[in-house]
């Protein structure tokens, strides 16, 4: 049985990047942002619980969810986010937990890519837990960046999460990603390598 290792970081702290390493290593991935997206498919159980929630105005005219809007909603609410949450979060675990199960006898390592892996209380649920790390400031700074959002709106998203600094404390294994990606490359392959996966 391979070791389950539970992937998190924060927003825009390069968390796709290292799993795209992984990805390259050839260890299986489960992706909850993935799953995510697929409990909420249109015609799906989830959507329909959204939908009675928040109104049809989050419904895109092909019938799919409006992320955007959604998004809108639920950053600037943190009642509205927890509502959300609450809706989609059995779905999503149950997905998550029989893609673990299915995938834990196939490689060495299996990578469990979870955003929210503390706060949706899965570190009990993975052997060891990978926190990628980048200070504060320059996950604000990336952020604004990548997609193009005032410092309000980016720190908005950001304080949605426990902190990055709270992640890291809590990890058994930082993966540090303020410098280029050739270099978090190297540190991870050296992990890997040093544990013999």
């Amino acid at each position: 049985m391979g070791l389950i290792l539970g992937l998190t970081g924060g927003i825009a702290t390069g968390k796709s990047t290292v799993v795209n390493v992984f990805k390259n290593l050839g260890f299986p991935i489960v992706d909850a942002d993935i799953i995510a997206r697929e409990v909420v498919e249109p015609g799906s159980i989830g959507l329909a619980e959204i939908v009675s929630v928040f109104g049809t105005n989050i419904i895109n005219s092909d019938g799919s969810l409006n992320r955007k809007k959604l998004g809108v909603l639920i950053f600037s609410d943190a009642q509205k986010r927890k509502i959300l949450n609450k809706i989609l979060s059995p779905f999503i675990k149950e997905r998550i937990l029989a893609e673990i199960e299915s995938k834990k006898d196939k490689a060495s390592l299996i990578i469990v890519d979870i955003p929210l892996l503390y706060e949706g209380g899965y570190d009990k649920f993975v052997d060891q837990v990978a926190v990628v790390y980048i200070p504060e400031k320059l996950q604000l700074l990336r952020l604004m960046k990548r997609d193009h959002l005032s410092e309000n709106e980016a720190l908005q998203r950001i304080q949605s999460q426990l902190s990055i600094e709270e992640k890291k404390k809590n990890a058994d294994i930082v993966f540090d990603n303020q410098e280029n990606i050739e270099k978090t490359k190297k540190l991870i392959e050296a992990w890997v390598s040093e544990k013999n996966f």
